[in-house]
């Protein structure tokens, strides 16, 4: 093969790989079949792309112990420069995290920090490239003063909790966060606490079972759309109309977002996922290139509108798109 046949084939790689000049990076997505993943890898693979990057996503399948294994295969196969994880378990994948800032490359948590603390941004893992998340207490304690703020002139004002799991801490900071502020206001009774699983089906269960046994709902406080989309469904057989109680969900995916507009539900807490994919991917390549890093990035503040979205926003902003589906 001639050196000019040789020259042009390594050009053409070039510049076709362009993408891959700068190295690839993993995301550990805590479930790649989850919409929320998915739109937090689409920032990821956009920031990347803009940057010289190629990316692999890997399907934590909700299971701890799966993405733990993954983290320190990926690492041994010494085919990624950067690391970017929506932990399963913030604590016990410290151990997998700790082995990647070991070997000298950069690694960013989404969602949630690493590290007992579910309310410090500031890297609890000594080395942690960048935290981009929303800590749940603020966002929660929101929350809970705009059904607060609702309840004021209603004695009593019955509220039902539809929470995630209880087994996941951010969970139940969520839910002591709710139960703290809606304690303090005689007026408000809290009717009922279910669990929805971040399912509109398990909300729907559970909203059901939990209409069974009460009724005069006022209030519907939850920190997740997905299973307030089955709640209402429940509300609805139950003979409500939605439209007027109060109807709070959590992450502003596209059933919020229409929803809110069309005036059935009244907020929803945003947590913007393909922005803060494309964040951490920035610091990451920021670290790869020796650039200033970020290590600390609150959501709350980082979004293209209020993390506490309502109608009014929504009319102030009306371009604002979901990031993500449910």
């Amino acid at each position: 093969m001639s050196r000019t046949i040789v020259v042009a084939m390594l050009m053409s790689i070039a510049l076709s790989g362009n993408a891959f000049a700068k190295g690839k990076i993993a995301y550990f997505a805590a479930a790649s079949q989850n919409g929320f993943n998915q739109a937090t890898y689409e920032g990821v693979q956009e920031m990347a792309a803009a940057r010289g990057y190629e990316t692999e996503v890997f399907d934590g399948q909700f299971d701890a112990a799966v993405q733990f294994a993954q983290v320190e295969d990926v690492l041994a196969s010494g085919n990624f420069a950067g690391y970017i994880i929506a932990p399963n378990d913030n604590v016990g994948i410290a151990g997998a995290v700790e082995q990647v800032i070991a070997a000298g490359q950069p690694i960013a948590t989404v969602l949630f920090p690493i590290g007992p603390e579910m309310n410090s941004l500031e890297p609890q893992v000594p080395g942690i490239t960048a935290t981009v998340a929303s800590p749940p207490v603020p966002g929660a304690t929101l929350q809970a003063e705009a059904v607060v703020e609702f309840c004021v002139d209603k004695n009593p004002c019955n509220v039902i909790i539809l929470i995630g799991a209880k087994i996941f801490p951010f969970d139940n900071l969520r839910l002591e966060t709710y139960q703290t502020v809606l304690a303090q206001h005689d007026n408000i009774k809290v009717l009922a606490v279910g669990e929805g699983y971040y399912s509109p089906e398990t909300g729907l269960n559970a909203m059901t079972d939990m209409l069974q046994a009460n009724s005069d709902v006022h209030a519907v406080l939850s920190n997740a759309d997905q299973q307030m989309a089955g709640a209402e469904i429940a509300l609805e057989a139950a003979g409500y109309n939605v439209s007027d109680l109060y109807i709070m969900g959590g992450g502003a995916a596209d059933i919020a977002i229409e929803a809110l507009r069309e005036g059935r539900w009244d907020a929803t807490l945003a947590y913007f996922p393909k922005t803060m994919g494309a964040l951490a991917m920035e610091q990451i390549a920021n670290a790869i290139e020796g650039k200033p890093v970020r290590n600390a990035i609150n959501m709350d503040f980082e979004g293209p509108v209020q993390a506490l979205i309502t109608k009014e926003v929504l009319n102030a902003n009306p371009d604002f798109e979901a990031e993500w589906q449910q």
